[in-house]
């Protein structure tokens, strides 16, 4: 069931108030029942694998605290080995296979794989690495092993956030489901407007961005220069709406309930740095990479090639655990690369800054830093949005192409008058544009440090125009049909 599907409009406002309106003891169960029937909307079938996994990490979580020296880390290892196993035959034995394949051609061998008609299922990425935090924490000793099975169950399938994260870590979200939450208006009202924002972001901005991203990349070699340019610019910004709205209405609607999720995106295009930026983008995948890869690697208390190693590695990690292509492999092994050239470059760039007196002007020098930091992830965005390798180097070789033509020839834009767009191509591309700025603003003035932001939205009078335009927007300019959020299919 997707956030922004008439279905999802129905399915939450009942399941809120069947959960307040039902007796405590019975609410895990109402959770549980309902996360199942909001993930069987996609392809039921695929609710035993779901299944699977919660029980073998279960009586994992069981053994692990019951058992003492080797065997409990074997314990947990047949638990890591069950999680991985079940997303790598869904996820990458076909990429693997055709891999293998294409390499057998290769050397002439006379035999090949054969490839499996396997869907992968619905966000199988996100909890298959929130069960794998459950048995490593309770390893670790951190986390208690959860007694009531319905209970992991729900910690594994909380409908909220099941298919797209946030990550949650068993510290923060188990001992929830044993509160008992009250009806708070206050608190319901915050998440309303939480999801509301969210919704926005998702059907006015990046769907909206998707027709004419989709029209430029998935036929890249019918353009050069500019709408490369501004379709790699659209992604950016449409992939954080996307992912950042889906992770707005997953926060807000578990809010309305009284339950907390963690925080999963703090402004990252305002990054002064991509350190900066991983620090702001996915935050739930990147600890969740740091706390159970960098650090037990070693993280930064190695050798300095051995760090650099243990930053490369993480970074892999992280692009083939979106998707089984390539593309994502490349685009990893591209932020690493991003981060180490950071550390290694940092007081060269310390002294030439100092040297040319931006030092001096901090607000200056953050702007530049936003700049060249958001052009890089956008380069890398390249190679996240593109079908192949061979469409995103085309892609990279022909960002600067007519470049004199396109500035001094506007009307050579003619992708914006591709049908998708009809006749109104320019006013859509200017109508995402004011939503981009005006998202950004906001976001900018919602820092708690704002205290104009907090002194305006004291007055009912204008916070309420503020949130009766926000649903004007939606009504009007939102690009309504289900389409699905991105990270679904990771």
């Amino acid at each position: 069931m997707l956030f922004n599907s008439f279905g999802f409009l129905i399915f939450f406002p009942v399941v809120t108030v069947l959960y307040f309106i039902s007796p405590h003891k019975f609410r895990w169960l109402l959770l549980l029942l309902a996360s199942c029937y909001f993930y069987m909307a996609f392809i039921p079938i695929y609710i035993i694998i779901l299944a699977a996994t919660i029980i073998v990490d279960y009586f994992a979580g069981l053994l692990i605290e019951s058992t003492q020296g080797s065997r409990r880390k074997f314990f947990l290892i047949i638990s890591i080995i069950s999680n991985v196993g079940f997303l790598a035959f869904f996820k990458y034995f076909n990429f693997f296979t055709t891999n293998l394949n294409e390499l057998a051609n290769f050397l002439h061998w006379n035999y090949s794989l054969p490839i499996l008609a396997i869907v992968l299922p619905v966000g199988l990425s996100f909890h298959t690495f929130q069960a794998m935090s459950y048995t490593i924490e309770v390893y670790r000793g951190n986390q208690k092993a959860e007694r009531h099975l319905g209970i992991y169950a729900l910690y594994v399938m909380f409908y909220p956030q099941l298919v797209a994260g946030p990550i949650e870590r068993p510290q923060n979200l188990i001992h929830q489901f044993y509160e008992k939450h009250y009806f708070d208006c206050q608190r319901v009202i915050a998440g309303l407007k939480l999801m509301l924002w969210g919704l926005f972001k998702k059907v006015v901005i990046a769907d909206r961005a998707s027709s004419l991203v989709d029209i430029v990349y998935n036929n890249p070699s019918q353009f050069t220069g500019l709408p490369l340019i501004i379709a790699t610019v659209l992604f950016a910004f449409q992939i954080y709406c996307d992912f950042s709205g889906y992770s707005d209405i997953a926060i807000g609607s578990a809010e309305v309930m009284g339950f907390r999720l963690m925080k999963n995106f703090n402004r990252p295009y305002a990054a002064i740095s991509i350190p900066d930026f991983w620090k702001r983008w996915h935050i739930s995948l990147s600890t969740w990479l740091k706390d159970y890869v960098y650090i037990p690697l070693g993280g930064n208390r190695v050798s300095r090639y051995h760090h650099y190693f243990n930053i490369f590695f993480v970074f892999l990690v992280s692009g083939i655990w979106h998707g089984a292509n390539w593309t994502f492999v490349f685009w990893g092994i591209l932020h690493g690369f991003y981060q180490i050239f950071s550390i290694i470059t940092r007081k060269t760039r310390e002294t030439v800054s100092s040297c040319v007196g931006i030092n001096t002007l901090p607000i200056l020098r953050q702007i530049w830093q936003t700049i060249i930091t958001f052009g890089l992830v956008c380069f890398a965005w390249i190679f996240f949005r593109a079908a192949n390798l061979a469409e995103a180097f085309f892609i990279v070789r022909h960002l600067f192409d007519g470049w004199v033509e396109w500035l001094y020839n506007y009307s050579n834009l003619k992708f914006l008058d591709h049908n998708v767009f009809l006749d109104q191509g320019r006013f859509r591309l200017l109508l995402i544009i004011v939503a981009i700025v005006f998202m950004e603003l906001v976001q900018m003035f919602q820092n708690k440090n704002n205290l104009l932001f907090a002194k305006l939205f004291k007055n009912v009078y204008l916070r309420w125009f503020f949130y009766i335009i926000l649903v004007w927007c939606i009504i009007v300019f939102g690009k309504f049909g289900e389409r699905q959020f991105i990270y679904f299919v990771f």
